[in-house]
């Protein structure tokens, strides 16, 4: 039976509709919730990635404490896992105007004068409820395979350390793809992202 730890790293809050939403899913294989609390998320992000690997799981469903989703979630991720990939991650926007996907393509390094910087292109013209190759993606709920976080910290150290002005995620994504992982979003899986209103596709397609 696989090993499955559910990652949630947070600030201070956690939302309700996140917690209806966690204590409703249906839930596969050996599976362990952790929280972890930090006013740096990244820090918050490594210490869930090292017990990770300290503890012997198999896997890591990383989940933002600001997501509704939907009941099969964590099946419909390991479903992807369990087909040969190592990286896949729900559909969801910012949760501010403009709203947008995130998830990108494209990330470049350009070089300003003599400070080399990371830049990625928001993946706004995603292929509609289908599995895509991306870039990198937010981790509101990505699952992954612990392989590729041995993979990255043995390589480059702590894996979601800020890189080169990128937040956490995209960080650990450009790691990522360093070391040859490909990295997938399934369009079909929805999320909500938590604003001052529930943020979605249809916000996005409907702005």
């Amino acid at each position: 039976m696989l090993k499955y730890l559910v990652a949630i790293p947070c600030f201070d809050t956690v939302y309700t509709d996140f917690m209806l939403s966690l204590l409703n899913m249906q839930r596969i294989g050996e599976c362990y919730c952790q929280v972890v609390k930090s006013s740096l998320i990244y820090d918050a992000r490594n210490q869930l990635a090292k017990q990770a690997i300290d503890n012997g799981f198999d896997r890591v469903m990383w989940l933002d404490s600001d997501i509704i989703f939907e009941q099969d979630l964590m099946v419909r991720l390991a479903n992807h896992l369990d087909n040969g990939l190592e990286y896949i991650s729900g559909l969801y926007f910012k949760r501010q105007y403009p709203t947008e996907p995130v998830c990108f393509k494209n990330i470049i390094q350009t070089q300003d004068g003599k400070e080399l910087i990371t830049k990625a292109s928001i993946y706004e013209d995603y292929p509609k409820d289908q599995l895509f190759e991306v870039d990198a993606t937010g981790f509101g709920a990505v699952m992954i395979i612990v392989d590729l976080l041995k993979r990255i910290k043995d390589k480059y150290g702590l894996p979601f350390s800020p890189h080169l002005g990128l937040g956490e995620d995209m960080s650990f994504c450009w790691r990522a793809k360093q070391i040859g992982a490909k990295l997938y979003c399934d369009s079909s899986i929805k999320l909500k992202h938590i604003g001052s209103t529930a943020y979605s596709e249809d916000t996005y397609l409907g702005q």
